[in-house]
């Protein structure tokens, strides 16, 4: 069996080498250390045409990373007819995350059109190009004939045709777009724990009939399950876990006073024994760190404070669902949404 050449990277990501985290354009998301790793790590899998498996607890970020790094919010939005084509680099990631039925079938059909949407968008230039070219023709035949109509000497036969003619362009136009081949080269599917025998017999026909990387992202334990079965065990190449935040991450994120979106916290900077609080609380995990933050910002406005304490912290952490109250430094108490907070004396 010949050994796949490794192909050079398109784009080219710098190296994870500090805990530093900063605020992205998109909603939510925080680039950390952990996604920088998981994007190295997406990036051998597409570069060595591997299956990846990445695994880790749930909360701690692996389908915002995922969706990020795919770029899937762009290919939602695109429009194959619509020009973007100032988008750098082009989308050729697949994201997919398979219903909780699933079969072969369903997972082949919406794999299939995921990337004929990618093929589309990758054809959009071109086919943007050609309606341009298609209209100035049409418009040049159409003024020739009806200058013909008077000029014209009908004895001698039909009006000529202007070279080249419409469908000479069309055809050209079409063979062109036609050479444009599916731009995927790396395929992610989140949620992989959903896949049972049958389904991941399909996904290995689906990366066996194409030189491309797959990547698989569940929970814990997934890969003591794939190693059940060796056919499809036998080609992972590359293995990552992905980790809760590290302490300093959190400690860096509440020192710039990053915040989920919508949330919106007082700028004033936190004690020492309130950040350590938030840790112990999270644990690094990102999810519990949004809905930390969340509860405090409904915390401080149903009492109208505006700092955060580590009362606050310890009140936003006895969740609503959890209690009939939530007790503020046993002085303030909040009941319920419709009442207003009160002192006791």
């Amino acid at each position: 069996m010949q050994k796949r050449r490794p192909p050079q990277p398109s784009h080219q990501r710098p190296l994870s080498s500090d805990i530093a985290t900063n605020n992205e354009t998109w909603p939510g998301f925080v680039n950390t250390l952990e996604h920088r790793r998981f994007a190295e790590f997406c990036d051998a899998c597409r570069r060595y045409k591997y299956i990846g498996l990445c695994y880790g607890p749930s909360g701690v970020g692996k389908t915002l990373s995922a969706q990020r790094y795919s770029r899937c919010e762009e290919f939602r939005a695109a429009d194959p007819w619509r020009d973007e084509s100032s988008r750098r680099p082009a989308l050729d990631t697949v994201f997919y995350t398979p219903p909780v039925v699933n079969s072969p079938g369903r997972i082949e059909a919406d794999v299939s059109h995921t990337r004929e949407k990618l093929t589309d968008i990758a054809r959009r230039p071109v086919r943007l190009e050609a309606a341009a070219r298609l209209k100035s023709i049409s418009e040049r035949d159409e003024h020739h004939a009806q200058k013909a109509l008077y000029t014209h000497d009908w004895l001698k036969g039909a009006i000529p045709k202007l070279r080249p003619t419409y469908g000479q362009v069309s055809r050209k136009y079409g063979e062109k777009e036609d050479r444009i081949r599916d731009p995927t080269t790396l395929i992610v599917i989140d949620e992989a724990d959903r896949l049972r025998m049958a389904s991941l017999e399909q996904v290995r026909a689906i990366f066996d009939a194409q030189e491309i990387g797959l990547i698989l992202i569940g929970m814990p334990g997934l890969e003591k399950r794939l190693a059940r079965y060796p056919q499809f065990y036998s080609r992972i190449g590359f293995v990552h876990e992905f980790r809760p935040l590290g302490a300093p991450e959190v400690r860096h994120l509440l020192q710039q006073h990053w915040a989920p979106a919508g949330v919106k916290l007082p700028q004033t900077p936190l004690d020492s024994e309130t950040v350590a609080v938030i840790i112990r609380a999270t644990g690094g995990n990102f999810r519990l760190l949004n809905r930390l933050l969340t509860q405090i910002q409904q915390i401080l406005d149903i009492n109208a404070l505006e700092q955060i304490t580590k009362a606050v912290v310890e009140a936003a952490r006895e969740r609503p669902g959890d209690r009939t109250g939530l007790k503020l430094a046993k002085t303030v108490v909040y009941v319920t949404k419709s009442q207003e907070p009160y002192l006791r004396g």
